[in-house]
């Protein structure tokens, strides 16, 4: 039989990246959740937790946090559907969904898509921001229930389904424009014009110079790991970036921002994937999702 008291210190760590802060979750000491992890590990043999800042799940720990998490959500749904157990044996749960989520998708459709579903459904959510290209890697080691990712084919025991298409436009102010590409958008000027990046895994820019220059360019970059920062820094000259249409219609209508090249974007394809084990409110969420997803992207 396992012990969930250790397992819970397992999840802990890795959903919370060190000891001290699954410590102060879980209101004991760090010491006392090193212990826990470590007589986990004796039991079953294997290391769990890879020491560091974060701390991440070993591909043993990871199945271990995946299944610690789904008992939690098996338990959430069984105080739904058995109501009299609330407060007795369970507790009052509110069931959580953690989810791993780009910023543009959380800035833009996201929230909006899942509100009225969470409040009516009394769930809470747990937002954990990566760039697109890497939320899988969230729910591969266990850390999430759900990811919105790029990725089309699903995770080991996961679904995965289509969301929709974010847009993205190469955009600047006009004085910036006129500063850096008054002789066109080509190797050179894009080679000179500072760009801004979310942050290092942001590759939407590097993708847009190799689509319009068939090259590997490296110019100047501000790195500005916020939605509306971003957005802000492109409108106010700071140097040129891709921002999602949904974001950016009313700049660009106004003429705040330019696009450097019109009629030129680039097309996210998104995905939810969670697990696939049956759970009733779980798969709720996904169906509303993609519903409601499909109201704001392509």
């Amino acid at each position: 039989m396992l012990d969930y008291a250790l397992l819970d210190a397992l999840a802990a760590v890795v959903r919370l990246g060190s000891f001290d802060r699954a410590a102060s979750e879980l209101n004991v000491t760090p010491s006392a959740v090193s212990q826990r992890i470590k007589l986990l590990e004796e039991r079953v043999g294997s290391v769990l937790v890879k020491r560091g800042q974060p701390c991440v799940a070993t591909a043993s720990g990871a199945l271990l946090c995946r299944h610690t998490e789904r008992v939690r959500l098996l338990e959430a749904q069984l105080s739904d559907d058995m109501p009299s157990m609330t407060g007795s044996l369970l507790g009052e749960l509110w069931p959580t969904l953690r989810v791993a989520v780009n910023d543009d998708s959380v800035g833009t459709w996201f929230i909006d898509a899942v509100a009225g579903f969470c409040a009516q459904r009394r769930m809470l959510l747990d937002l954990v921001i990566d760039d697109q290209d890497y939320t899988a890697q969230r729910i591969r080691d266990g850390s999430v229930q759900g990811a919105v990712t790029t990725q089309a084919e699903p995770v080991q025991g996961c679904r995965s389904v289509r969301l929709g298409r974010m847009r993205y436009l190469a955009v600047c102010s006009p004085a910036f424009f006129a500063r850096y590409f008054k002789d066109g958008v080509n190797r050179e000027s894009l080679r000179r014009a500072p760009c801004v990046v979310f942050n290092p895994k942001d590759a939407l820019q590097t993708r847009f110079m190799r689509k319009v220059t068939r090259a590997e360019l490296d110019p100047p970059q501000h790195w500005v790991p916020h939605v509306g920062g971003f957005t802000r820094a492109c409108i106010t000259g700071l140097g040129w970036g891709m921002c999602p249409t949904t974001m950016i219609g009313a700049a660009l209508e106004s003429g705040q921002l330019v696009e450097l090249t019109p009629g030129r974007h680039l097309d996210v394809d998104l995905y939810w994937q969670s697990w696939r084990l049956s759970i009733g409110w779980l798969d709720e969420f996904g169906t509303v999702l993609k519903q409601r997803a499909g109201e704001f992207l392509d």
